[in-house]
């Protein structure tokens, strides 16, 4: 099998065949030595085997002096295979039971481990087979909040911004933001931005009042107009009866969804990127720049989509010519070919690292309770209600949680649902030029992020210019080509709302924070060349 690298160059992506280098093994994970800090996954493991669990792992033996013990149970997030070869414990099935994730976690978060209590906060939020229950969940954010965890001050800025379990309160919310961003109570840019929030607020109670006013007066006018109603009905004499009207004919029967067509054949993997140099720009160090792009489009069980193929060979070259990213492209793969390549950044990905995932290709969602569960489909999935072979978009942000990449950005021309919220960059900033600014990079650049930007429907539309591009990724595209600077995330929405014509069926694009994966109020920089 010849595989391909796909290296960072400005006459644009350079191909030739390698060995077992950097990330040539996440297609082949196999014949090479696996990546440092990472366990290598046969090709014939269980899709099961690369599911995130809450693992138990075992105490370690520690020598004190001549006396020899064991340490207590230590939780942690990993996959199922991972926690089987350190020899933990994890539960098989029951996975979406919160009480057994509780088990994992509630000992090392009752100890006062602050990882372990926004852990155990993030599990009553989500409910985990129940309804959430978000008062337990902010009350043991705060707990870790108040030992410093970035994670957990996030979490609970989010609850009070939406009043989830606690009252509304956005100066709160941006209290506990403030903290997440390690800003000090007196710095200029949180009071002016706490006292914009504050007298948002007092507008919103002046609103609510004059509102409360005006459903008052005209509850009043109905009242009156019904009463006088009444007394007229009441002077006139009754009127005689009529026949009872015939009843209506039944409904014809729905005619039967007709079966969808098969797609193409499954072809896993594809062209893997070499590491890139690190990118700096007006004196700051950004990092090095990878890109895992998956474009399904030649499905075996449902329609074929025309789009993803070709949009991923677009934005794989504008990532890597302007912007200097590695990428990695997938097309048409299966299930187990996106967990793998996801699983397998573990042992390529450092601390200081950037990470956009690009998918393109059918999507589903469905409710869970006061939940959505939202599913990406591989080219190996059936149609609805079968998803043996869907994705969870659960299990998704369950590999970006585990990530050491600083920062972190999925970017779905398809569905995602999972643990969201709305991102603080929009109750910070005042406008696309604040969220630009020097003073706005620098007060998001130290932090952790794991962002989504999705179109918000369930596969690519086509764009009305140009039927070989979907209306999103040409969005996408001309967002990253009209930057000639630095563009950072929310600023890049706001440039594709530009683009994109809302008036298309089922599109409702949404940017958002991706909760229980790690975010602490971090940004996503996009760095031209």
């Amino acid at each position: 099998m010849n595989n391909t690298v796909l290296v960072p160059g400005s006459a644009g992506l350079r191909r030739w065949s390698a060995g077992c280098i950097a990330l040539a093994a996440m297609v082949l994970a196999g014949g090479c030595a696996s990546p440092a800090g990472s366990i290598a996954v046969p090709e014939e493991a269980k899709v099961a085997d690369l599911y995130i669990v809450d693992c138990l792992l075992p105490g370690q033996v520690r020598q004190l002096g001549n006396s020899t013990y064991l340490t207590p149970r230590r939780p942690t997030r990993t996959t199922a295979q991972d926690c089987r070869i350190r020899g933990g414990e994890y539960v098989a099935f029951d996975r979406a039971d919160y009480k057994t994730a509780l088990k994992v976690w509630l000992p090392a978060a009752e100890a006062g481990d602050a990882e372990a209590q926004n852990s155990v906060g993030e599990i009553f939020e989500r409910g985990l087979g129940t309804e959430p229950n978000y008062v337990v969940a902010a009350m043991w954010f705060e707990r870790a909040a108040r030992q410093g965890h970035k994670g957990a001050q996030f979490n609970l800025g989010t609850l009070y911004e939406a009043g989830n379990g606690v009252p509304q309160d956005k100066a709160e919310a941006l209290n506990w933001y403030r903290q997440a961003w390690g800003l000090s109570a007196d710095s200029l840019v949180y009071k002016s931005d706490a006292e914009k929030a504050l007298l948002e607020k007092a507008e919103e109670n002046l609103s609510l009042q004059q509102e409360n006013l005006s459903l008052a007066a005209q509850m009043e006018r109905t009242r009156a107009e019904r009463d006088r109603a009444r007394a007229e009905a009441a002077s006139k004499p009754a009127a005689p009866s009529s026949p009872a009207a015939p009843a209506s004919p039944p409904a014809p029967p729905s005619p039967a969804p007709e079966p969808l067509q098969a797609g193409g054949q499954i072809s896993i993997g594809g062209e893997s990127a070499a590491p890139g140099a690190e990118i700096s720009k007006n004196g700051r160090n950004y990092g090095r720049y990878y890109a895992l792009v998956i474009g399904n489009g030649n499905y075996q069980y449902m329609d074929d989509l025309a789009t993803p193929v070709a949009d991923v060979d677009k934005i794989a070259t504008l990532l890597d010519d302007k912007y200097g990213f590695a990428v990695q492209v997938l097309k048409n793969t299966s299930d187990a070919g996106v967990l793998r390549a996801l699983n397998q950044l573990n042992g390529v990905l450092k601390e200081d690292d950037n990470l956009l995932i690009y998918y393109a290709g059918y999507g589903n969602r469905r409710p869970v309770g006061a939940y959505e569960a939202g599913y990406w489909l591989p080219v190996n999935a059936e149609p609805p209600p079968d998803d043996t072979f869907w994705v969870p978009t659960e299990q998704v942000s369950s590999h970006l949680a585990r990530l050491p990449a600083r920062r972190i950005m999925v970017v779905t021309d398809s569905a995602f649902a999972g643990l969201l919220a709305d991102n603080p960059a929009f109750l910070l900033a005042t406008g696309r030029e604040s969220l630009l600014s020097d003073a706005y990079i620098g007060l998001r650049f130290p932090n952790k992020s794991r962002l989504l930007l999705t179109s918000g429907q369930d596969y690519p539309l086509a764009s009305a210019r140009d039927s070989s591009v979907s209306v999103f990724a040409e969005a996408f595209i001309t967002a990253l080509q009209n930057n000639e600077s630095v563009i950072t995330a929310p600023a890049l929405f706001l440039s594709m709302l530009d683009e994109l014509d809302e008036s298309l069926p089922g599109l409702d694009p949404e940017f958002k924070a991706i909760k229980r994966a790690g975010d602490e109020i971090g940004e996503f920089f996009f760095v031209a060349r």
